[in-house]
């Protein structure tokens, strides 16, 4: 079939995107979905900063690949073996699917699917394989899976969650990626207990979705840090204690000082080498510092090594907020649904696919927090 798809033909374009538009609309073909995979119709797909690393490069992903992966559709046809999802079910996407065969899948951590993160880094689907071609039969890559700035993608079973119908879709895409990295990042990977006492650096849509998550764990306290003040103001509004810019000189000392030495756990979603050192500086003694920013492979951090040891801190990594997707999607839009983790309130905008390069250039600009392309309501 034919379809309509936003494809990055080449990495490291210029800004302003809105004048060297990086991504081109382009009508591409799609196979039909075959062993375990769906069609999907694409009713509605987040802008993610996982999407700009790629545009930008911090991500590097083989080209021509068409992105997105932040998305709710409704399902249209299945493939031989699946047997779970019927036509007309409406599903959201996860950027990592779950083979459920290898060690981290076994072991309860399907983020860190082997298979996946190798289809992920290849482009191709987790079966393997491309189902996006050009009319000339060029093989178009699969970003994380999905594909999801596109009317139609074709997805393996193991990209998708099934939803309630009453969910909007411009709610219901947030939950596949923001949502689950997020809020997952501070319930599942920090573990946050109630009374403790947090600090997000980076409130992009992923971090002020770890702030309602440190809300909904039953923080004490919540500290912003943003080089944005009105992402700060945003983060108050949902319920942060106190906001910090870090251009000022004296954040560090001003945060231990507010927490008597430190928060019990910081969490960086920058994606910034900076972010994630002054995240570990702000931790107190005995305390958890969690990154889920990604950023570029080359960077390094540095970090007093001894404090390790002698301070007992811990220091971790947050891929997918460690979720378990068919479990926390459900728990998560429950909490939503309860008033508890109201993330329809990141909702900056609604785009059109063909303004998807001025919506890029508004997050690259960090004038947005998520923007969400809307498809045809057919």
């Amino acid at each position: 079939m034919k379809i309509r798809a936003a494809v990055l033909q080449t990495i490291g374009a210029e800004r302003p995107y809105t004048d060297t538009r990086p991504l081109s609309i382009e009508t591409l073909d799609l196979e039909p979905p075959g062993d375990r995979e769906v069609l999907v119709q694409i009713k509605a797909a987040g802008l993610c900063h996982s999407d700009l690393s790629v545009i930008d490069g911090n991500r590097p992903r083989p080209v021509p690949m068409a992105l997105g992966h932040e998305a709710a559709g409704v399902v249209k046809t299945v493939g031989a073996g699946v047997h779970d999802l019927a036509p007309g079910d409406h599903v959201v996407t996860v950027f990592v699917p779950s083979c459920g065969h290898c060690a981290p899948c076994a072991e309860g951590r399907p983020a860190l699917c082997e298979p996946a993160a190798v289809a992920n880094n290849a482009g191709t689907l987790i079966e393997g394989g491309y189902r996006l071609h050009r009319s000339d039969g060029t093989p178009i890559n699969h970003h994380l899976g999905v594909s999801a700035f596109a009317d139609h993608a074709v997805v393996s079973r193991d990209s998708l969650v099934k939803i309630d119908k009453s969910l909007p879709f411009e709610h219901a895409a947030l939950f596949g990626c923001a949502v689950l990295t997020g809020v997952g990042a501070a319930i599942n990977s920090a573990n946050i207990r109630p009374g403790q006492t947090v600090a997000v650096i980076g409130l992009g849509g992923v971090g002020l979705n770890s702030v309602l998550g440190a809300l909904v764990a039953g923080a004490s306290e919540v500290i912003a840090v943003d080089l944005d003040d009105g992402k700060l103001a945003t983060a108050k509004a949902l319920g942060a204690s106190v906001g910090f810019n870090p251009s000022d000189p004296d954040c560090k000392d001003q945060i231990r000082a507010l927490t008597g030495g430190g928060v019990d756990c910081a969490i960086e979603m920058a994606g910034s080498e900076k972010a994630l050192e002054l995240a570990y500086q702000i931790t107190r003694r005995g305390g958890m510092t969690v990154t889920g920013g990604l950023a570029h492979p080359d960077r390094k951090v540095s970090i007093q090594q001894v404090s390790l040891v002698a301070e007992e801190r811990t220091l971790k990594g947050s891929y997918v907020g460690s979720c378990v997707p068919v479990r926390d999607v459900a728990r998560y839009v429950s909490l939503f649904r309860q008033g508890r983790l109201p993330v329809d309130k990141l909702l900056s905008d609604t785009l059109t696919l063909d303004q998807i390069n001025e919506g890029f250039e508004r997050l690259a600009d960090g004038k947005a927090i998520r923007q969400v392309i809307l498809f045809d309501s057919k």
